[in-house]
């Protein structure tokens, strides 16, 4: 489903000679949509010269046109910038060569809607707000002085100087937000309540756009507004799923928290403690204000704040975690404002399968069957959704005491739908968890996530690994797996043969899918898998059997010729 706005505007003289405000609007067509977004500006000419109005149109039709011939690979900010910057430089130039055009300047607010994120940048005193949740929200600041006779005069504004300052913002989109852009001939003779009910008759589809543009002119006016009075309204109607190139944007955009504190706050949410932390990743335990429910907060260490490999593979595991919305994975929430890199997921009392096992605690084989068949119904959840995890293992189960089981870290997952964007996960895994192809450099498939899902098994029951365990950077070699029942007597021997099928060295002899790996589970003894025939060596190595050949016939020679000299 593609973004769908509605949008409306108004823009009147009033009590002036001229219109010195400029208002202009683009929604595009896809592929321009989805690539570039909709925009939509405001500008205010600066009065007191000819060259207002000329500054505020010329700023804006500039601006639409030239943003949708930059190039698609630059961030949405980098490409407003650099057309701002130019277009600043235009107008100051005209104003310094022209005498009837002298100090021609400008105000500027623009927002572009794409994807699931809003950007915008802004200049002077035209003012950008978002209506959430019946809340309003100023997203700029008026570039002004702060002393009461001097409110009026500009700070900042384009054409006023050859360098300028732009404020840049970003944020994610909901569904029924509505953006409100207008120029102080409106918002300096309305209250924000006033502003916020025009806006909540939008939202709430008692009015549209074009209507409750012209009623916050017809407003502004009534109440004697002295200046030009200009409104631009927008309000998001369908959202798209989230692409990861937005969501690649954002972590570009968005600064990295400091290192947190058990007391201190982020963005409301209280940090009751610090969870886990690692050399580029920190998760905290934090409680929501309003619901009071406890949360976790995860984010990468500050000392990875310039690292663009690291920002793009977190920003790469919330875009996924965002998509298996499930109950076999902890649940990505969307916070009301998000001023630092971080994402936040349902927090579960209870303990990872690592965690148990460091404390002692001894699996059953039922056990171990049931915690199996939701460990592979989660596995199948993925590759359902074209996502593999890469890394099961038991540190990446958490047993809820709900007696849920949830897969955590996606870290290093991967999914055919990103390559649209030609991004790919880093490359990763844990090598004792690692299918025997994938040190042969095999890409990840369904069946290595299901290798995993067995060793992981097999660990539960006997605390070992079917080929022994593998260090980093080690060259295993592959054998015969051992059956769990020689570390467990009480393993049935129908369990056996299903975990054996699900580690078996060659993925032909491997289940295809988590789904039969499910029903293996579930039928056990009652339609057994039948004991897997050991391989013979001509197939498991050949190499080696003509190895072992070559130094039998040597042996064999050797002892003959001893023979034959004691004769």
């Amino acid at each position: 489903m593609p973004l769908a706005v509605l949008t409306g505007h108004d823009s009147r003289t009033g009590v002036r000679e001229r219109n010195e405000d400029f208002v202009g609007m683009v929604t595009p067509a896809e592929p321009d949509l989805s690539t570039k977004g909709l925009m939509a500006a405001v500008a205010d000419g600066v009065s007191g010269n000819d060259g207002g109005r000329e500054a505020s149109e010329y700023t804006v039709r500039g601006l639409l046109t030239d943003y949708y011939a930059t190039p698609d690979t630059w961030p949405v900010t980098q490409a407003m910038d650099k057309v701002i910057k130019a277009i600043n430089g235009w107008v100051q130039h005209q104003g310094s060569i022209r005498r009837e055009l002298a100090g021609m300047a400008t105000t500027l607010t623009a927002v572009v809607l794409r994807g699931t994120y809003y950007y915008f940048a802004h200049v002077g005193d035209t003012r950008l707000y978002l209506l959430r949740g019946g809340a309003l929200t100023r997203l700029t600041t008026d570039h002004v002085w702060d002393r009461p006779e001097m409110q009026h005069v500009l700070t900042r504004a384009i054409g006023l100087d050859t360098r300028i300052a732009i404020d840049h913002g970003m944020g994610e989109l909901r569904e029924r937000d509505v953006f409100l852009l207008a120029s102080d001939g409106v918002w300096g003779w309305m209250s924000e309540y006033d502003i916020t009910h025009a806006l909540s008759a939008v939202a709430m589809d008692r009015s549209d756009p074009e209507a409750t543009a012209a009623a916050l002119v017809d407003a502004a006016l009534a109440a004697d507004s002295s200046d030009n009075c200009s409104a631009l309204v927008l309000k998001v109607v369908t959202l798209p799923e989230e692409n990861l190139r937005d969501a690649l944007s954002g972590s570009r955009q968005l600064p990295l928290p400091p290192k947190l504190k058990p007391g201190q706050a982020i963005d409301g949410y209280e940090v009751e403690d610090v969870i886990h932390a690692s050399q580029a990743t920190l998760l905290y335990r934090v409680r929501e204000p309003k619901s009071q429910r406890q949360l976790v907060l995860k984010t990468l260490h500050p000392d990875r704040a310039s690292d663009a490999h690291e920002r793009s593979a977190f920003a790469h595991e919330e875009w996924l975690a965002k998509r298996v919305v499930a109950r076999f994975f902890p649940q990505v929430i969307v916070p009301e404002q998000k001023n630092y890199l971080y994402y936040l997921s349902t927090w579960h009392e209870g303990a990872t399968l690592q965690q148990m096992l460091d404390a002692g605690t001894h699996f059953t084989a039922p056990e171990v069957v049931t915690h199996g068949e939701k460990l592979v119904r989660a596995i199948g959840a993925l590759h359902r959704r074209s996502i593999l995890h890469r890394d099961i293992k038991p540190g990446n189960v958490h047993l809820g005491a709900d007696g849920e089981l949830r897969v955590l870290d996606l870290g290093v997952a991967l999914s055919g739908l990103e390559r649209e964007d030609g991004i790919h996960a880093p490359q990763a895994g844990t090598p004792s968890f690692l299918a025997p192809e994938q040190f042969d450099n095999a890409p990840p498939s369904r069946q290595t996530d299901v290798y995993a899902a067995g060793v992981t098994l097999y660990q539960m029951l006997t605390r070992h690994y079917p080929y022994g365990e593998i260090e980093p950077f080690q060259r295993p070699r592959f054998g015969e797996p051992a059956p769990p029942s020689r570390y467990r007597p009480d393993v049935p021997a129908w369990l056996d043969n299903v975990l054996l099928k699900a580690v078996a060295r060659d993925p032909a002899d491997r289940y295809e899918t988590a789904e039969e790996f499910l029903i293996a589970l579930e039928r056990g003894a009652s339609n057994p898998v039948p004991a897997r025939s050991v391989t013979p060596l001509a197939k498991r190595d050949p190499a080696g059997l003509w190895r072992a050949v070559a130094v039998s016939s040597v042996v064999l020679n050797l002892l003959m010729l001893y023979l034959l000299v004691m004769r």
